[in-house]
């Protein structure tokens, strides 16, 4: 009840002295509540559980999420380090990606004609009355052999070793620009990077040392003096892939690419003759070169003609055109299109090797 002076109902709320202020200072807000040392049990926790009236709660632990942190930090710490680790010392790194990649080793050959060299303002009879008749025009006269696997290697990894040789033939004697456009970034690409600065220097400084002929690297000819009369190369030839090592594949080609070509500015109505590239490479891969399409070239022979002795066929290719003749004398015949023997350091061009017209 309400003292002498208070109104029936008790104080007004709000009124100085009223219920609420007297109780204002033991309410207890919900966080205050959930951090009590002590918690009571429901009635019917004690009748269903036969518990306590209360129990006491364990400390609250004020480090758990620091502690998480520290471990989340280490557990980066270690995985950061095992990556380092695994990249310096990768337990699957072949013995050869450390071996540096061997320098090309390149011969160029001119072959010279036995008198007029044979032209005519038809293209395909030009083909029709030479031994590359039957060669088959641009890429597909590039096919690829069927492929093995090897002891060490498996058959995806010699066809990718097929497929990356074909691909430097095709861009290397095939492409347009690099024929006669002075291109050299589509072979470029396919080299090992131990080989660029090799390849790099064959053009900035060429040589004909037998390492830094450009016509060793690529087909190149000079587009002052000539131009493609036909894109349809006609070639012929063969690959084989071979295990050299646990560690190393082996390609060999042997390719004859033959040309038509006019003089330079010269219009449709100019006679057109035949050129002939035979072009013997030997290129190497080590399991980094395979999975990446790229390779280290080796050697190159190479025997092209009509060409003059007398002409630098290091840098680019000069080829003698319909009506010309050579003036040097040259050795006894060699015929690019022929498998066997090795040909002198300046040849003669068979005279089977010309179309007869």
């Amino acid at each position: 009840m309400g003292g002498p002076s208070d109104p029936p109902e008790g104080t007004p709320e709000g009124a100085p002295g009223g219920g609420e202020d007297e109780y204002r200072s033991v309410v207890f807000d919900e966080s205050f509540v959930r951090a009590a040392r002590l918690q009571e049990y429901s009635a019917e926790q004690r009748i269903t559980d036969h518990a306590p009236a209360v129990r006491r709660r364990p400390p609250r632990s004020r480090v758990g999420l620091p502690r998480q942190a520290l471990i989340l930090v280490l557990l980066i710490a270690v995985a950061f380090g095992t990556a380092v680790y695994m990249g310096v010392r990768h337990p699957y790194r072949s013995p050869a990606a450390d071996k540096p990649a061997e320098p090309l080793r390149t011969t160029v050959i001119p072959l010279a004609p036995r008198g007029e060299v044979p032209g005519t303002t038809d293209v395909e009879r030009l083909y029709a009355r030479s031994p590359a008749a039957r060669f088959r025009p641009g890429a597909e006269g590039v096919p690829l052999p069927a492929s093995r696997r090897t002891a060490h290697f498996s058959d995806g990894q010699v066809m990718a070793a097929l497929l990356t040789a074909k691909d430097y033939i095709v861009r290397s004697a095939l492409d347009p620009g690099v024929l006669t456009g002075g291109e050299t970034r589509p072979v470029r690409v396919l080299l090992d990077p131990g080989q660029l600065d090799q390849f790099d220097r064959s053009f900035g400084r060429p040589a004909a040392d037998g390492r830094h002929a450009p016509t060793g690297w690529l087909v190149r000819f000079d587009p002052a003096r000539v131009r493609l009369a036909d894109r349809g190369i006609r070639v012929q030839g063969t690959m084989q892939a071979a295990e050299t090592d646990s560690a190393t594949l082996e390609v060999t080609t042997d390719h004859t690419f033959v040309y038509a070509l006019r003089p330079a500015g010269a219009d449709r109505d100019a006679a057109a003759s035949l050129f002939t590239v035979r072009r013997e490479l030997h290129f190497r891969f080590d399991r980094d070169d395979l999975r990446l399409h790229r390779t280290e070239l080796v050697v190159a022979r190479v025997q092209a003609g009509p060409l003059s002795c007398a002409e630098d066929s290091a840098v680019r290719l000069r080829p003698l055109l319909a009506g010309r003749t050579a003036k040097e004398t040259a050795p006894a015949g060699t015929d690019p299109y022929a498998t066997d023997g090795a040909p002198a350091l300046c040849g003669s061009l068979a005279p089977g090797a010309q179309p007869k017209l």
